[in-house]
Order: structure tokens, then sequence, then C-alpha cells
């Protein structure tokens, strides 16, 4: 598959292994997709992002991904949802933290996908790649970018879908922006 990937797309792909190696992250998940992306400056990906005000806003992505990354990896919602059953994440979080030091809830089991120690792909960010092929395929378009990968990471759901929706980014938004009609792959 990473045959039919951009130079760009596989710039967004090497970026997120070395986002994940740099937080000495177990694998790379479809966060690292996406913070990979926020760092690209002449791209189809970050035009879209630019022009849907991202731009300015990047440290704002990156700190929604930390307090994900804090709570275990749980979105928002999940985090809501819980909270409707009595449940703070918040304090779940501060109590951890409060007897493990910071960031204890964010990582994972150590060694998993590890090879020669760069981290191998978690589920998510395999199948953020395999999306953004099905989203090229049903743009009708033979290579696949690093607005495809953008494009996957909104119609996949998770932290990196939320957090983009809470900066105005979305499949339509994206769709408009780069101006091409394309199935919202769901």
């Amino acid at each position: 598959m990473f045959e039919r990937f951009t130079k760009d797309a596989r710039a967004v792909v090497q970026g997120a292994v070395e986002c994940a190696a740099g937080v000495k992250a177990p694998v790379v998940g479809a966060e690292h997709l996406l913070l990979a992306l926020l760092e690209r400056e002449v791209s189809r990906g970050s035009f879209a992002l630019a022009a849907l005000g991202v731009a300015e806003r990047k440290e704002s992505v990156r700190q929604a991904l930390e307090d994900a990354r804090r709570r275990a990896g749980l979105s928002q919602a999940e985090a809501d949802a819980l909270a409707g059953l009595g449940i703070d994440v918040a304090e779940v979080v501060a109590r951890v933290e409060e007897t493990h030091g910071v960031g204890a809830m964010a990582g994972g089991p150590k060694g998993v996908g590890r090879r020669s120690g760069r981290p191998g792909f978690a589920r998510d960010a395999k199948e953020v790649l395999e999306k953004a092929l099905r989203v090229a395929l049903a743009r009708r378009e033979r290579h696949i970018g690093d607005e495809h990968i953008l494009l996957a990471l909104t119609v996949r759901p998770g932290v990196p879908a939320e957090v983009l929706a809470d900066h105005g980014v979305t499949h339509e938004s994206l769709t408009r922006v780069l101006g091409g009609a394309g199935e919202a792959c769901a």
C-alpha cells in the first residue's frame, strides 16, 4: 500500500513514527498521525488545515491531544459518558497522578509493537491508513496524499476526530476546502 503514498503522505507516516518515538510511546497511534500532519507546511493537508483556521491553533490541538493522552486515551465524549455514570475522569486521573506521577495513565504496555527501537503501528493508526486508501479510491484519486490521511482521521471515531471537530475540521468542511466530492467512508 505504501507504494501508492505520495511524498507528503510518506512524510506524515515518518513524522508520526518520529513523534511516537520522541515521547517513548509503545506504538504509533492515530494521534501521532494528526500531530505529524500539524507539522507539515507545504502540502494539500497543511493547506486544508490552514484554510480551516487550524494553523493558528496548532497548540490548542496539541493540548487537546495531550489532555486525552493523560485520560488514558479517552475522548471527551467518553469522559462525559462516564461522568453521567458518576465517574469523574478528571478526579481519577488526578488521584492516579498523585500516587504514580504526572502522565501515569498516558502510557501503554511497554514494548508492544517495538522492533529495533522503533514503535510499531497501533490498530487505530493502521485503520486510519487503510481508510486513507478508501478515501482516495472514493475520490477516484490514484495516489494517497496527506489530505487523504487527514480526511480519514475525520471519519474514524476517536480522539483525533473529536479534537479536529472541536477545532472546526470535519469531513464535510475538508471536502469543501479540498474541492472534491468523495464519499464519507465511515
